[in-house]
Formats: structure tokens, C-alpha cells, sequence
């Protein structure tokens, strides 16, 4: 038998024993307060379970000093105001049944006695039906009649008093308040039929007043601009309810600060959830851009387990691709419906919203010339490329041509529409340095991109092609093998079945190796291992392959980008009015592939201004 290390010495050794309640209640209040903003959350969601309609939130020194939550709830009764303070004492949870669908904001039972062991806190509440109210002083254990109106008022005095190498750590007061109000906030984006108030050393910081809908409530808290350029999203699958609003390509910021997303009204950040909005925005969104949303996600509490963090702010679904699908394309929806333009919205509105042209305003595609020299085979025998021949004295060229409808010879001015066809993105006047089309609607001026229009264009009708069956295989003459983890060959062989919808075969052929047998046609070019790879990685946590999907879409907007019409090309009137009018038929049409946008529109209030008319 081995001796032991000699820095190891037997008689120091500590024996296991249990932790004293004192010690056990600091660990619990260092999972739970992180801050003052931590405590602000608990007392809020302890105020909306007890069906609080107002509720408010005073701070001094950021709410290191003082933090009081008041609010006009159902209240406690006077012999359970001590059991408040116990750890896991709750009326929310009796039974595991009651743990597995949780359905209210709190349910742990430990976040006020947390709080009584590092600060001085004290309970003020009255119950429904009860005569008057009492006061439970928390260092003390003193119960005291007191008066108040129906309610509870939790007051949280000197936090970190008892752990000053705590307190050390906290910003600024300035810093803290921020933080303070942003758990607010939170809550208030989530429950719009309660009004919320703050304040700060005496004074109001912010209010929001209980709003009817909750689109008020969002321009209340988050301006009106988030409202303005967003759309609405709507979508049910199965068990699964995706509401809230998701902000255009445009809205975009450069940092993740306009981002909420909850899960049965509780704030969360979960990376499923994260995954399936980036993967929506990604064939709008340029770069490293941050897209803004406020999306409410409705599922059975039984699919959700909210019990993975002591914050709370972390959840697990029992599907997660369920999910990930769900949102994903509540997204995809939202934004690939076309906008409709509202002609009497303020002039000053800066993001026109195009709308869909009934379907006898559409216009046909001749057949693509070169589709096999780029892979597609039949699927791209339909690419809508407009073709046009170059008039002798006009300028060679990129090689890419353009085709327009048929025009009479003798018109070059389209004709005005009527007042039954009114045309969102209007007609076009004139095209600016061989890049650019001017066209007048309602508004005013559009400036339309018209390489980066029609690249859109083409872009969609590809997309359409393929999404209608599966991805056509390319089987390989020798088989690409790769040494698998045990993880990759249980989704090999659980995915077996999805796998050749999206082009590939993939085998075990030993127990720790996999073969690649075929790829998909389009990407049979690429490493089939790295693909192999990247396909088994995304199918073990979400419903399909995003990389075989975003690596298709990647080659696509590459052949719409040589498709589509280049800059310099010379276009007649009849040819600008025709790009407008697809564009106004076209999903996600605001925005190029690569996330640029294609138009911008210049209200007449605009015009004016720059030339100082009506001063």
C-alpha cells in the first residue's frame, strides 16, 4: 500500500459534518444576492404572486442602504409572517407534482431568509379580511400590530452588513441603481397590467403606469421607436406559443442591450433560445449586429424546468428542439411577411414598410442560360434573372444580364397607378449614377439600391426551390471515414432518419468510427468529415442541421449576387418599375443578402427641411 504524499497529514484531516444553519444561510444568500438588483428581483416577484396591481420600489444609495418593495397585493396572514424567514418555507410548492409545472415567480422558499442573513430586513403586511397589520422585525424575530392598507411592504436595510468582504465588491451607487432598474424593468415588460414606480433618494427615477396592451406598455419601457420598427410576432406549434415583437434589420444595435426574451413571464437567458433568434436573423443581419426583440414564449410548465439555477434565470425544456424550431420560425415569419405602409404615418418616419402585391401584379422570369455551369441542374432553370440584349452603344459590362417584361416599344413612361393599385415603394423617375433608382410614392422620395434589390430577389426564389423537398445527395466514390465520440455515433444512429433529408449519409463503421457516404450535391466540394461533423454537433441540440442550411444559403447568395443585375447597367423606366413592383412581392426584401439595406425612403417633410421651406 502506497504511503501518502508527505504534504498530506492524516491527523489534520477534517471529518464530514453537517454545516451550521448560520454558515448554510450565507452560501444560500451568495447563490441568491449577488446584488442589490438581486434582491429588487425576489421582492418583485413575491409582489406579482401575490397579485400585486402596483407596486413600488424605493432605493437609497442604490440599494445598498434601503431597498423597499411595496405593493397592494393579497398580503400575509400574521402567524405565517414567520415562516416567511424560514429557509424552504413557501406557499407555492407542497408536493413534487407542485415542483414539476411551476406556475409563479418564486417557489424556492429561500430568498428572504437569504436576505435576513446579510442585511436588516423587515416585513409590513396586512391580509385580505384582517382587522389591521403586522410587522415581523427580522434580526429580532418581533411581531407588532402596525397600520397599513391591504399589502406587503418588505424593507431590506445595510445589505452585506455581515459580510463586508462582500460589500467591497459592489459599483458605484450610480451603477447599482442602473442595475436595479433594469430587474424592473424586466418584470415590467412582463406584466404590462401592473403599474411599477421608482425611486431614489426621495425622488422618481421611473414610472409605468398599468398599460391595456402590451405594445403600450413596450413603448412605455423600451420607446417608442422599438415599437415603430419592429413587427409583430405570432406564431403557435404544438405546445408551443411565440408572441412579443421582433425589430427590423435596421434596428439592429451594436450591443445586446434591447434583448428580452421570457419563458411563462419569467425573464431568462437561456442558450436554445439565444441560438434559434440569431439563426432567424441571420439572412438579414449585417455583421456583428445585435437584433432587438421582446418575445413571450407560452409552454406547458411541465416541459420547462425553471429549478437549474438559484436566479432563476436559467431553464431547461424538455425538447429543445421543439423550442428552437418554435422560435426560430416565429422570427423567420415575422420578418420575411412584408410590411405594410401606413399613408398616414408622420412624414418624418424613416423606415418605410413596403407591403404584398396581389398576385396579379406579379410578373414572369425568363429561364437562366448558364443554370448548369453553376451546379443547380433543373432547380436553377427557373432563376429569376431579368436578361436583357446590350444595345450596341452602351458600355460593356459585367457578364450578369438583365431581362425586363415585355414593354410596348413605344412607352418608356410607366402610366400612373390607380387608386386600387397603389404601389408601395411608387414609380420610378429616374436611376442615379447607374446605382441607384429614384422613385416618388405617397411619402415622398425612395432610393432604391438596385444591384442589392435584385440580389434579394433572386436570392428568395432559389431559397423557395430548394425548401419544397429534400436536399438532392451526392453519393462519394470512396467513403470519408473519421474517428466519431460516443456522442456523435448515438446521433448518427439516432438521426438516422434525418440525415438523408438533408442530403447526407452518414454510417457507423466500426464502434468508434463513422463513414460519410454521400454529401449534399451543392457542398460536395467541401471536407465531408467537417461537415459530417458540424451536421452531428447541431443535431444533438437542435431540430435540424443550421450548418447544412446556412452553408446553402451561403452558396445561393453567392450565385444571386452574379445573378443579379450589376452597377452601371443602364435600365429604361419600364425596367426600374418592374424591380420595384417585385420588390414589393418579394420576403425580406428591406434588406440585402448580406444584410444591407436595399432602399431608404426620404419623407417630403424631409425634402423640406433640407431646403428650409416653411421657416
Amino acid at each position: 500500500m502506497s504511503a501518502l504524499p508527505s504534504s498530506i497529514d492524516p491527523a489534520a484531516r477534517r471529518p464530514i459534518r453537517e454545516l451550521p444553519d448560520e454558515l448554510i444561510s450565507q452560501i444560500a444568500a451568495g447563490e441568491v444576492v449577488e446584488r442589490p438588483a438581486s434582491v429588487v428581483r425576489e421582492l418583485l416577484d413575491n409582489a406579482l404572486d401575490a397579485g400585486a396591481r402596483q407596486i413600488t420600489v424605493r432605493l437609497s444609495a442604490g440599494g445598498v442602504r434601503l431597498i423597499s418593495v411595496e405593493d397592494d397585493g393579497q398580503g400575509l396572514p400574521r402567524d405565517e409572517l414567520p415562516l416567511a424567514l424560514r429557509r424552504h418555507a413557501t406557499s407555492k410548492i407542497a408536493s413534487l407534482n407542485d415542483l414539476e409545472t411551476v406556475g409563479t415567480m418564486g417557489f424556492r422558499g429561500e430568498a428572504l431568509a437569504a436576505i435576513n442573513a446579510i442585511a436588516e430586513l423587515s416585513i409590513l403586511s396586512r391580509f385580505a379580511g384582517a382587522d389591521n397589520a403586522f410587522m415581523l422585525d427580522g434580526r429580532t424575530g418581533e411581531l407588532r400590530p402596525v397600520a397599513r392598507a391591504i399589502g406587503t411592504t418588505v424593507e431590506v436595510r445595510e445589505l452585506f452588513f455581515a459580510t463586508p468582504a462582500r460589500r467591497k465588491f459592489l459599483k458605484t451607487d450610480a451603477t447599482e441603481l442602473a442595475h436595479c432598474i433594469e430587474s424592473v424593468r424586466r418584470h415590467a415588460l412582463a406584466r404590462p397590467e401592473v403599474g411599477f414606480s421608482i425611486w431614489h433618494e426621495g425622488k422618481l427615477v421611473e414610472q409605468w403606469r398599468a398599460a391595456a396592451a402590451r405594445d403600450q406598455r413596450l413603448g412605455d419601457t423600451l420607446g417608442d421607436d422599438f415599437v415603430t420598427h419592429s413587427v409583430a410576432v405570432e406564431h403557435v406549434a404544438g405546445p408551443v406559443r411565440v408572441t412579443g415583437r421582433a425589430g427590423i434589420p435596421d434596428a439592429a444595435r451594436s450591443r445586446a442591450d434591447q434583448q428580452f426574451f421570457y419563458v411563462n413571464g419569467r425573464f431568462v437567458r437561456d442558450k436554445v433560445l439565444a441560438h434559434a433568434v440569431r439563426s432567424a436573423y441571420e439572412d438579414v443581419l449585417h455583421g456583428q449586429r445585435q437584433p432587438v426583440y421582446a418575445l413571450y414564449l407560452e409552454i406547458d410548465p411541465a416541459r420547462v424546468d425553471v429549478n437549474v439555477h438559484p436566479t432563476k434565470i436559467e431553464v431547461r425544456f424538455r425538447d429543445g428542439r421543439e423550442v428552437h424550431q418554435a422560435v426560430r420560425h416565429a422570427i423567420e415569419d415575422a420578418l420575411a411577411a412584408p410590411r405594410a405602409g401606413d399613408a398616414t404615418a408622420a412624414p418624418a418616419e424613416p423606415f418605410f414598410k413596403p407591403r404584398m402585391l396581389p398576385a396579379s401584379a406579379s410578373w414572369t422570369q425568363p429561364a437562366m442560360p448558364f443554370a448548369a455551369e453553376r451546379g443547380l441542374g433543373d432547380a436553377a432553370a427557373m432563376w429569376p434573372a431579368y436578361r436583357q440584349e446590350k444595345p450596341a452603344d452602351t458600355p460593356a459590362v459585367a457578364s450578369t444580364s438583365w431581362v425586363a417584361p415585355a414593354a410596348p416599344a413605344a412607352r418608356q413612361e410607366a402610366a400612373p397607378p390607380t387608386e386600387s393599385e397603389a404601389w408601395p415603394l411608387g414609380r420610378a423617375l429616374a436611376q442615379l449614377q447607374g446605382i441607384y433608382i429614384l422613385a416618388e410614392n405617397n411619402q415622398g422620395l425612395v432610393i432604391v439600391d438596385m444591384h442589392a434589390a435584385h440580389e434579394r430577389i433572386v436570392y428568395e426564389r432559389l431559397k423557395t426551390q430548394l425548401d419544397g423537398a429534400s436536399i438532392a445527395s451526392q453519393p462519394l466514390l470512396i467513403p470519408a471515414t473519421f474517428a466519431a465520440t460516443p456522442q456523435e455515433v448515438a446521433t448518427a444512429e439516432a438521426c438516422a432518419a434525418v440525415l438523408p433529408s438533408l442530403g447526407l449519409e452518414i454510417t457507423p463503421f466500426s464502434p468508434r468510427t463513422l463513414a460519410v457516404r454521400a454529401v449534399p450535391g451543392t457542398l460536395a466540394d467541401g471536407d465531408p468529415v467537417e461537415l459530417a461533423r458540424s451536421v452531428l454537433a447541431e443535431l444533438a441540440h437542435h431540430d435540424a442541421s443550421t450548418v447544412v442550411q446556412r452553408a446553402q444559403n451561403e452558396l445561393l447568395s453567392t450565385m444571386a449576387c452574379h445573378g443579379a443585375v450589376r452597377a452601371n447597367r443602364k435600365l429604361t423606366l419600364d425596367e426600374m418599375n418592374a424591380l420595384l413592383r417585385q420588390m414589393e412581392a418579394t420576403e425580406r426584401s428591406d434588406q440585402c443578402n448580406h444584410g444591407r439595406p436595399t432602399w431608404r425612403q426620404l419623407s417630403v417633410r424631409e425634402l423640406d427641411s433640407l431646403f428650409m421651406r416653411g421657416r
